[in-house]
């Protein structure tokens, strides 16, 4: 199902770039898969986000009830729910509600409590010194990537990330220098909480270390298993295993993929994911004491990167975050484009290829 995805662009305008895209798996042509991505750039919420939202609603309500909306948390029920764990983002939240002209359905979504279970793969990983940096590769379905590149301050501070479910974040850092990254933690099954997106968001828009990190996520119920990483601008760093009704694990693994710790609990699971090939290379990397452009090259090849778009497991953007120069690069093979605080909205064309 086509989740929330903007519409990408078509021939002719993408010929030159699909003749320059890389190669899909050895033996067999690639599929082109040619999307554009957008870069917003707007310190609270206003025009560019009322546009993506009247451009994506149909997909999200579409993805919101697909169980039902009697399945959906009422209104107040979502609200309160948003007051009481995250109030710092309730004013966004108001003000998100008027552009979506109040909508009641619409409201209850954006607060994100309780919505329909989604599970992207991904890899992450984080070098501390002499330069921090975090870096991720985002494995999904093509027609469930939001593509876009979102900078703000709802809160004050300064953020930059890779958005989703309208004001979420997959991935993202703040003017503090905290860098946050997402994969799927490889359990099955949801429960109460909130979907990552908004965790993502709310950790930075609060925090500015991972100590700090680490207490907010001791209190916030999460709706699904995943593994959320972080850096921040002094190099300190940890993993953290997030789960319906359970506190979250905290480690100083630098690494994470698809998997709870050393050994998976659901190992059919990992291994369809490659779970743990991925992590043995993330760390086999790491050994090399690799400088950040270094690590993200290591996120262009395989095992890393992946090309199954037709099952919804392929790389879809490598991100490299660096809290000291805060920049955030958005890599392709073959292309980055770097985006700072202070950059203007613009749109990149890509051309995924795989399967």
């Amino acid at each position: 199902m086509n989740r929330y995805a903007l519409c990408p662009v078509r021939p002719p305008a993408v010929r030159a770039a699909i003749a320059h895209a890389a190669g899909g798996p050895t033996g067999r042509p690639a599929r082109q898969i040619p999307v554009t991505v957008y870069g917003i750039n707007e310190p609270t919420p206003g025009p560019r986000w009322q546009a993506l939202f009247h451009a994506t609603w149909p997909g999200y309500r579409a993805w919101y009830v697909s169980h039902g909306e009697q399945a959906r948390p009422d209104l107040r029920t979502a609200t309160g729910m948003l007051a009481r764990h995250m109030p710092e983002l309730m004013p966004t939240y108001a003000r998100l509600v008027e552009l979506a002209g109040g909508d009641e359905l619409a409201a209850r979504m954006l607060t994100l409590w309780e919505t329909p279970p989604f599970a992207p793969a991904c890899s992450q990983a984080v070098v501390g010194t002499p330069e921090p940096a975090l870096c991720r590769n985002y494995d999904y379905g093509v027609d469930l990537w939001e593509r876009t590149i979102y900078t703000s301050a709802f809160t004050g501070g300064r953020v930059i990330g890779s958005g989703d479910c309208l004001w979420g974040l997959l991935d993202g850092m703040n003017d503090a220098g905290l860098a946050v990254s997402l994969a799927f933690g490889g359990r099955p099954g949801s429960g109460r909480g909130f979907a990552i997106p908004i965790v993502v968001r709310y950790l930075l828009e609060v925090a500015g270390t991972a100590a700090q990190a680490r207490e907010v996520l001791r209190d916030l119920p999460i709706s699904m298993s995943y593994n959320l990483t972080v850096v921040d601008a002094a190099g300190t760093a940890c993993t953290a295993f997030v789960a319906p009704d359970m506190p979250a694990e905290f480690s100083a693994a630098p690494v994470a993929t698809n998997h709870r710790g050393e050994l998976p609990e659901y190992p059919q699971r990992a291994a369809r994911l490659r779970s743990v090939p991925r992590r043995d290379q993330l760390r086999a990397v790491l050994a090399t004491d690799p400088r950040p452009a270094d690590l993200a090259a290591a996120f262009l090849a395989d095992p890393l990167y992946n090309r199954e778009y037709s099952r919804s497991f392929g790389t879809l953007y490598t991100a490299l975050y660096r809290p000291v120069d805060k920049v955030a690069e958005f890599i392709w093979p073959g292309r980055t484009w770097r985006r700072g605080f202070d950059d203007p909205d613009e749109t990149r064309l890509v051309v995924l290829a795989g399967d």
